[in-house]
């Protein structure tokens, strides 16, 4: 098994590239090799071109799997779909994931089955809620977000409450790794020599440095999306249950510790409003994936669900 996951914002030629240079060969471990693309919607024009020819004719023995949110041409290009096979899946249930925690981490099951409710099935999310303070003391802020929309300035101040955690959140999961790969790198190109050559190799070592920070920037972008939308996805399971409860719908709530302030907001709005504001996170979500200035985005939204 071979895993792609895109560090960045995108999957870039060059990383793909490889990857059919690898599945050109034969399995050495057994009689398959699968090649795994994690987001493959992320694919660049040229890096889909790239594993385009690949696919057409694969090597005996290997097999692609590409993941991606659907099969809208937004997500994956007609050329290689019409060249897949389509598997879909099916979103586990929260019982499925709490039995993951409780198996594979040891997560007592009443924190694991409240972890899986609150992830909406994704078992990474649910692990990081069940062993991770920090984690739920930001899906926490980002549930107090709607007591906190009492008019215009506050819903500026929690825009920017809401995109400062974000950045904060991707600057501690990135730091740590960004200094190690720049230690490496001026390690392995001489840093501190002073022999002969020493300057001619520093001149040449300042293009891979330049790259590495390009590539590091992009990675650091990319998890700030990504904690930007994981908070969006908590919202929206709040005026999901909001919804629910507005509906009388015989659902189970997604943030079952917010199950009461849901129910008081069904009290205060219609079943249209909580609709609205649902689906004006969700317009956020698409929005900052069409490249719309975080920002931007959120506080338009934060405005949308004020109003209702």
């Amino acid at each position: 098994m071979r895993f792609v996951v895109p560090e960045g914002l995108t999957v870039g030629v060059n990383e793909m590239r490889s990857l059919v240079l690898r599945a050109a060969g034969k399995p050495t471990q057994g009689r398959w090799q699968v090649l795994l693309v994690e987001d493959a919607d992320r694919l660049t024009e040229a890096a889909g071109n790239a594993l385009l020819k690949a696919i057409e004719e694969p090597a005996p023995r290997t097999v692609f799997l590409l993941c991606t949110p659907s099969t809208h041409p937004d997500d994956i290009s007609v050329t290689i779909r019409s060249r897949c096979r389509t598997v879909t899946l099916r979103q586990p249930s929260a019982e499925a994931v709490a039995s993951v925690l409780v198996d594979r981490d040891g997560i007592p099951h009443e924190d694991a089955l409240w972890a899986a409710a609150a992830a909406q099935g994704h078992v990474g999310r649910a692990r990081r809620l069940a062993r991770d303070p920090q984690a739920r003391a930001r899906r926490d802020a980002v549930l107090a977000v709607p007591r906190r929309l009492t008019g215009i300035g506050a819903c500026f101040d929690a825009a920017s409450a809401l995109i400062e955690a974000a950045e904060a959140e991707a600057v501690a999961a990135v730091v740590e790794l960004d200094a190690k790969e720049k230690g490496e790198l001026s390690t392995a190109l001489g840093a501190g020599g002073t022999g002969r050559g020493a300057a001619g190799a520093a001149r040449g070592a300042t293009a891979a440095l330049k790259d590495l920070e390009r590539r590091q920037k992009s990675r650091a972008t990319r998890a700030q999306r990504d904690a930007l939308d994981r908070a969006l996805v908590d919202l929206a399971g709040f005026y999901r249950d909001v919804l629910a409860k507005s509906l009388g719908a015989p659902v189970a709530p997604v943030h079952v510790d917010a199950a009461d302030t849901a129910t008081q907001a069904a009290g205060r709005w219609t079943a249209e409003s909580a609709l609205r504001r649902l689906s004006a996170v969700l317009a956020c979500r698409d929005a900052i994936e069409l490249n719309v200035k975080p920002r931007i985005a959120v506080e338009a939204m934060m405005l949308a669900l004020w109003r209702g």
